[in-house]
């Protein structure tokens, strides 16, 4: 692994570690595990709740991959999570729109202006669902290159 590799890692480590604490305190100090996250949306939080666990994974994935020395594990790993992540998203958004509970009312969501009215919904389940075929794709390169590099 390159040194520039290696001081991203230790990098991200660092930083989601603070990001699991900043998280933290945000759930079980000021009860705010559903307060929105965008900055964080890159390691996959959308709220302080997913930042918990979020940011500890990524922590701990970081500090694996800088001891095993392998950045192509480290780009496997995070192919293989935004699968992973982005089909819970589609379930999410398609569930969403089907439900009788209002957790995001459709004026509040981003796109909103375009799609106006429940459309939004299938919306974010289309991009979700596009998230989920280009993590495939890079899943399936990085899985080729890693094993290749063994």
């Amino acid at each position: 692994m390159t040194f520039p590799a290696q001081v991203f890692l230790l990098f991200f480590a660092v930083v989601n570690f603070f990001i699991f604490l900043k998280a933290f305190y945000e759930c079980k100090t000021k009860q705010n595990a559903f307060g929105l996250t965008p900055r964080l949306t890159l390691i996959g939080a959308f709220v302080w709740g997913d930042a918990v666990i979020f940011g500890l994974f990524w922590t701990l994935v970081s500090i694996v991959v800088l001891f095993l020395n392998d950045w192509l594990l480290f780009w496997l790993i995070m192919s293989l999570f935004w699968v992973v992540r982005s089909v819970g998203e589609t379930i999410y958004w398609f569930n969403q729109q089907f439900s009788t509970l209002d957790r995001n009312p459709p004026k509040h969501m981003k796109g909103y202006s375009i799609f106006q009215n429940d459309s939004i919904w299938f919306v974010y389940q289309i991009i979700w669902q596009c998230v989920t075929v280009v993590s495939l794709v890079f899943a399936v390169y990085f899985g080729w290159l890693w094993l290749q590099s063994l």
